[in-house]
């Protein structure tokens, strides 16, 4: 049975996940939920995902949610083809986890809540707080920094390999680029974090699920 990804077309965890079964050269079914009809808020929708929230997998009966988590499952599954995004050393596989940590806590934090600001409320239709944007905007400028000093000295987050801590800053640094945004400079403004940035979104992976 092919793996179900069950996703939104605004869905930057999906992005997330598809990407991640194209690295692993994983085939899988692309389920799209209409939000518009209230698709995510159904009780059979709701039994797989609790929260209402995309995406999901369907592992030949195996159901979970949570992108990461999804994206380390099917890693961790797949370990042996694909590229390999999770290390298995001791001290490698620690660096890995201080990078994912890093991208949640002084990327993801920030860039998530600038994108739903000045993106997603304007879709909505709901007042923006550009006070509250631009200090998003000012603390994500200064952990860029720290990114441009650690990529100064290594190829990716975790090292000189590409991993999934690489990977999970895409979708929503994708969109950070978006007119309504205008938060590109942030990335493009620093040398080693515009090169790291270019090489991991060339990658056939992003390519393929971006639009």
């Amino acid at each position: 049975m092919v793996l179900k990804l069950v996703d939104y077309l605004e869905s930057t965890g999906g992005q997330c996940v598809a990407m991640v079964l194209r690295e692993k050269n994983v085939p899988y079914e692309l389920v799209s939920l209409d939000f518009a009809k209230g698709e995510h808020k159904t009780p059979a929708y709701l039994d797989k995902q609790p929260f209402g929230e995309v995406p999901y997998i369907d592992d030949d009966g195996f159901v979970l949610y949570e992108s990461r988590a999804i994206a380390r499952y099917i890693a961790t599954k797949y370990a042996n083809q694909g590229t390999k995004l999770i290390p298995t050393g001791l001290k490698e596989k620690a660096v890995f986890e201080q990078a994912v940590s890093t991208e949640n806590a002084n990327f993801d934090a920030f860039a998530s809540a600038l994108v739903t600001e000045r993106h997603y409320k304007k879709l909505r239709g709901t007042q923006i707080n550009e006070e509250l944007a631009k200090s998003y905007e000012n603390s994500l400028a200064a952990k860029l920094d720290v990114y441009d000093k650690i990529l100064s000295n290594q190829k990716y987050l975790a090292g000189d390999e590409i991993t999934l801590a690489d990977l999970f800053h895409i979708p929503y640094g994708a969109k950070l680029f978006h007119a309504d945004v205008g938060a590109g400079d942030l990335i493009d403004s620093r040398p080693h974090v515009k090169r790291w940035w270019n090489d991991i979104t060339s990658r056939e992976s992003w390519q393929a699920v971006k639009d």
